[in-house]
């Protein structure tokens, strides 16, 4: 069911539209966000003007290396210190923006049941996933550091800026069969936001 918001919003979020699902966008609304909702192309400077306190990064189709506009976008988002959220798709262009490079998988993961583990409490979650690409964790630049990895096949799941309030994770949170295993990285993007306010 719909929860209705009981206060006024905590906190600004401009979402990037790659092909988000409601379910994630809810997610966000649930917790006290006022959510506008931008087409994948849209400039940095358009979202600027909307002083969001962070700028979440949606799911999507397909390869992340052709999105030169989101990249761009992203890396403005980066110099300003706005905290920033990606998932799946916007895991990898988060990565892209920052330096290091996605590679195509021979296989990809798809399907619901897929352990990540978090490397720095040990916790492992299930996720769903639904991607053909990934990041190469050869590539990560100083700035960035591992956060999860995949228990199938140890790749890439999760990062996190060292110098900037910026982190991203590659499953699907929304549709884990426990959704409360994803509740922490909703929670460490609200601190993120509120740490600048």
């Amino acid at each position: 069911g719909y929860v209705t918001p009981t206060e006024a919003p905590r906190f600004k979020v401009v979402a990037y539209d790659f092909g988000v699902k409601h379910n994630i966008l809810r997610l966000l609304v649930d917790r006290g966000c006022e959510l506008i909702v931008v087409p994948a192309q849209t400039s940095a400077a358009d979202v600027l003007a909307m002083n969001p306190d962070g700028v979440f990064l949606s799911n999507g189709p397909g390869d992340p290396e052709p999105c030169d506009y989101a990249i761009a976008a992203i890396k403005t988002f980066l110099d300003k210190d706005l905290p920033i959220f990606g998932i799946c798709l916007g895991h990898q262009l988060l990565a892209l923006a920052s330096g290091a490079k996605t590679l195509k998988m021979k296989f990809g993961h798809h399907g619901a049941n897929h352990p990540v583990q978090n490397l720095d409490t040990g916790r492992v979650m299930i996720t769903s996933q639904n991607h053909g690409f990934s990041v190469d964790g050869a590539t990560l630049p100083a700035t960035l550091r591992a956060t999860h990895k995949s228990l199938f096949d140890d790749s890439l799941q999760g990062l996190h800026h060292t110098d900037k309030p910026a982190f991203s994770f590659q499953g699907h949170p929304e549709a884990s069969p426990g959704p409360t295993d994803v509740q922490p990285l909703f929670d460490h993007f609200f601190e993120l936001m509120q740490a600048r306010k």
